[in-house]
């Protein structure tokens, strides 16, 4: 690792242990959290019972609610249960094969050099018929511009393949819009993962419209009163739900893999 790569590496380091700490403390996100963690496994029975694995786990919440989650990321965290780069997850040892009933990954795709590379790889480990979870930005009539103009990451619709033309450190390099395209406007690249996966028995939800950005997300916290957000959010998912092509932010995809 050269000079430059080791200062984005520490960068992002520093940066995800300070994203950690103030999303645990800003009360309104760890709620929306909960409920999209509630959603999201509602259709997997006994699930604090299975075998469920985490890709992208240096922020992410989930292990407080799902204590049997085992937690990975490529950055050395110290509250990590496995350090690799989930590009390399096929070949990983430590995982035996199709030992693993659910994959889950939260805002993560979009940071992955080559997604569809992943997501190959990670249908080894999983049992047959087991699940795969995704969260990722939805780009409705209302999403597109918050994403587009106000979020610090990058969305670029105009590329020809799902992969990052350059990666300068895991949090610095993104395309929001790759995740988006792969499910919904770029059937072929889906189809790359027919051998992987039951395609036919892929899943889709829609969650949330403005309930994410009403906490301040990870960068900063807004004060509204709890009691405000907590019947706000139940709006704002309904309104996510019945129109998502006009309201919802976030998209979910439950992808199974092939028996």
């Amino acid at each position: 690792m050269n000079v430059d790569s080791q200062k984005l590496y520490q960068h992002d380091l520093d940066q995800t242990l300070a994203n950690r700490e103030r999303l645990q403390n800003n009360r309104n996100l760890m709620f929306w959290y909960r409920e999209l963690y509630r959603d999201l496994f509602r259709t997997v029975p006994d699930i604090a019972q299975k075998r469920v694995l985490e890709i992208g786990s240096g922020t992410s919440p989930l292990k407080m609610f799902l204590p049997n989650v085992i937690t990975t990321d490529v950055l050395t965290l110290e509250h990590l249960d496995l350090v690799f780069d989930c590009h390399n997850i096929a070949d990983l040892a430590e995982i035996p094969d199709h030992s693993i009933d659910v994959i889950t990954l939260t805002n993560v795709l979009h940071h992955l050099r080559d997604p569809i590379h992943f997501l190959h790889g990670a249908s080894r480990k999983l049992r047959k018929g087991g699940d795969i979870f995704i969260v990722e930005p939805y780009f409705s009539v209302l999403s597109y511009s918050l994403f587009k103009f106000l979020h610090h990451e990058p969305v670029n619709f105009d590329i020809s393949r799902p992969v990052l033309d350059t990666v300068d450190g895991p949090l610095s390099s993104s395309n929001q819009a790759i995740p988006y395209m792969i499910f919904f406007s770029r059937p072929n690249w889906l189809k790359e993962l027919a051998d992987n996966y039951e395609l036919e028995e892929t899943r889709f939800g829609f969650f949330t419209s403005l309930a994410y950005m009403v906490t301040g997300g990870i960068s900063r916290i807004f004060p509204v009163p709890h009691c405000i957000y907590r019947p706000y959010l139940m709006l704002d998912r309904s309104l996510a739900r019945m129109l998502p092509k006009l309201f919802a932010s976030f998209f979910s995809v439950r992808l199974v893999a092939k028996r």
